[in-house]
């Protein structure tokens, strides 16, 4: 449980800027010791944050992922607060495994 909260937290990190100098040199970079699904937690964080500006991101889970002919999908589920409502949005990013080239994020709202 400890392991889950400190990812949150070093992900939180990243996603604020406040990583290492390295992190910083392209808004996709990944660290020594950080997931290679990170910076795609990240790409999932900040197309939440535009499509839902005016709720705050309260939990960060990486679901997993999978393969489908040469694409791969990252799955995410955030947990938001709006006002008195909370949710949780699950988020696919697909992309080509050898280009990374996102070819598409998907939205799903969830009551749990």
């Amino acid at each position: 449980m400890h392991s889950f909260f400190i990812a949150i937290s070093l992900s939180m990190f990243m996603f604020t800027g406040i990583a290492s100098p390295a992190a910083t040199e392209s808004p996709l970079s990944v660290d020594e010791g950080v997931p290679a699904y990170a910076k795609w937690g990240k790409m999932a964080v900040k197309a939440t944050m535009a499509k839902y500006p005016d709720a705050e991101i309260i939990d960060y889970l990486y679901s997993g992922n999978e393969v489908k002919d040469d694409s791969k999908i990252e799955k995410f589920k955030l947990w938001l607060r709006q006002g008195n409502k909370e949710f949780g949005v699950r988020i696919n990013i697909r992309y080509h495994q050898d280009t990374e080239k996102v070819e598409g994020i998907t939205f799903q709202e969830t009551s749990k």
